[in-house]
């Protein structure tokens, strides 16, 4: 068995004393730098940025391209192969969470609030900006097919995977190989033990820098969503200062979830929050354009499977168009920033379940409900938009993304209330993606004992505090003197080192489909 050489009796947990240090400082170190900086020169802040994420995704969009789908065809493979029968924890193992809870705690730590702000804003800027090299005609029948296949594309199967992927080969090396809680623990089968004692502290640096990178981006979303429901509701100037409430309001929220425990408040938001999305999605599905949803849904769906593998290569536009790197690699982007820390939470709570039915849990139905949601959403937005003669396309240009999915629910029943219960949902959506990896993060800055299934370990409260005011300053800055544009800088910053971290883990699931194939039970 191996054990964390800096393990420490459970007594000692709840002490900034005991901070794993190597782990914990280069990235917030590095962090608070690039916050003090923008506060003392924010127009040279910004502009360092925008260099650095431009030669990201102009040096490495093809490495995000091939590697999501690597990663993806990883899976298909895996699920029917005979490592898909294995149970994580061991054969005798005990579900951890029942199937309602386990899949809810999935489905909403990934849906995060993107779901929400892009569901209806995104379609706009395809509708009306396609890529160059297509030729489509704006606001043409043709562009709303691609448009409906591009939300699928970022929204569904491939981004899934990237989640899916680093969480299962953590879940199979916690829990059948009694490896340590460290993102290394993942790499182990790809790379040795050896390697990764050697090198864990630097692996799970990396991780955290990319993940705090990654949710302050999220974050960033969930203000302006949330600044733009007050301003429109209460008729607040949605400017700096309301944001800083906002965000102050939802880090207090979601490191009071984090501290209070898996069972007691990350599992009763996340139950909360599904089912406010079925509420949601039958809402606009039943009052919204019902017919048009579905056609143009399916329509959708078929150009997404027609178009999916020239997409997933990044061969659907010309070289020189610059459309995929704005959109398909700056989601991949996103999604890399938060899998390897998402996947030790995610990994942790799937003790009992076989492989197969962690596949379906945490890839097959997540994704269909987000085709299902973007069918809905994005199709009622299209169709309004349509019928308005650009009502949607005036609301983004006039006041932001952020408002556009309140416009779309001013034209539908019960517009005061909904416009109250998508803010609602918003903060409780990102409170309930935020309080899991700030767990998580917790738990790798501090040194404990090595497992504990059914009984949750409390990471340090301080360094949930910590982590959670420096995700929400760093939003901040980005959205209040940036807007979108800041929170897809924070994005490339922080999936390109994770990204590399997840291809080694891809690895590692090879592996360990070699070991199994050849007769290894993987029994703890």
């Amino acid at each position: 068995m191996s054990v964390e050489p800096d393990s420490v009796q459970p007594c000692e947990r709840n002490s900034l004393s005991i901070v794993r240090k190597r782990v914990f400082w280069p990235p917030f170190t590095l962090l608070i730098i690039a916050v003090v900086y923008s506060f003392y020169n924010i127009t040279d802040f910004l502009s360092t940025m925008t260099q650095i994420n431009n030669w990201i995704l102009i040096q490495f969009d093809w490495l995000f391209s091939y590697a999501t789908l690597c990663l993806l065809l990883s899976l298909i493979a895996v699920y029917f192969s005979p490592l898909g029968k294995i149970r994580i924890g061991g054969s005798q193992a005990e579900p951890l969470l029942t199937k309602w809870r386990w899949f809810s705690i999935t489905l909403c730590t990934t849906l995060a609030t993107g779901i929400l702000f892009w569901a209806v804003a995104e379609p706009m800027y395809h509708v009306y900006v396609p890529p160059v090299s297509l030729d489509l005609p704006a606001n043409s029948d043709a562009v709303r097919g691609f448009t409906m296949a591009t939300m699928f594309m970022h929204w569904s199967f491939s981004p899934y995977a990237i989640y899916c992927v680093p969480s299962l080969v953590f879940a199979l090396c916690y829990h059948n190989m009694n490896k340590p809680f460290t993102i290394g623990t993942s790499l182990d089968p790809a790379i040795g033990e050896y390697l990764v004692q050697r090198g864990s502290n630097v692996i799970d640096s990396i991780a955290l820098f990319a993940l705090v990178a990654g949710m302050s981006a999220s974050l960033g979303t969930g203000i302006l969503v949330l600044s733009g429901g007050i301003e429109a509701e209460l008729n607040i100037e949605n400017g700096k200062f309301l944001m800083a409430v906002v965000t102050i309001i939802i880090v207090f929220t979601f490191v009071l979830s984090a501290v209070s425990g898996l069972q007691k408040g990350m599992a009763r938001l996340s139950s909360l929050n599904a089912q406010i999305f079925v509420f949601f999605c039958l809402f606009v599905f039943i009052f919204g354009p019902t017919t048009f949803i579905v056609t143009n849904g399916l329509d959708g769906l078929i150009e997404y499977v027609q178009s999916f593998m020239a997409r997933s290569v990044n061969q659907l536009t010309a070289p020189e168009d610059d459309w995929s790197r704005s959109w398909t690699i700056f989601y991949f982007a996103n999604w890399y920033a938060w899998a390897p820390i998402a996947a030790l939470f995610l990994g942790r709570i799937a003790r009992g379940y076989t492989v197969k039915q962690f596949i379906q849990v945490n890839l097959i139905l997540p994704s269909c409900c987000a085709i299902i949601w973007m069918s809905t959403l994005s199709g009622a937005a299209i169709h309004l938009d349509g019928e308005s003669d650009g009502m949607l396309r005036d609301s983004l240009l006039n006041t932001g993304p952020e408002s556009v999915i309140y416009t779309l629910f001013d034209n539908l029943p019960m517009a005061s209330f909904m416009t109250l219960a998508l803010i609602v949902i918003t903060f409780i959506s990102f409170v309930t993606a935020a309080d899991s990896n700030t767990d998580a993060m917790s738990r790798l800055c501090t040194k404990s004992s090595h497992h504990s299934h059914e009984k949750t370990e409390t990471s340090s409260i301080k360094m949930k505090l910590i982590w959670g005011t420096t995700i929400g300053t760093i939003a901040w800055v980005m959205v209040s003197f940036a807007n979108v544009d800041g929170i897809k800088m924070m994005t490339s910053l922080g999936g390109l080192p994770a990204l590399l971290i997840i291809m080694l883990t891809n690895l590692s699931l090879f592996v360990l489909w070699k070991r199994v194939v050849c007769g290894d039970p993987l029994e703890p």
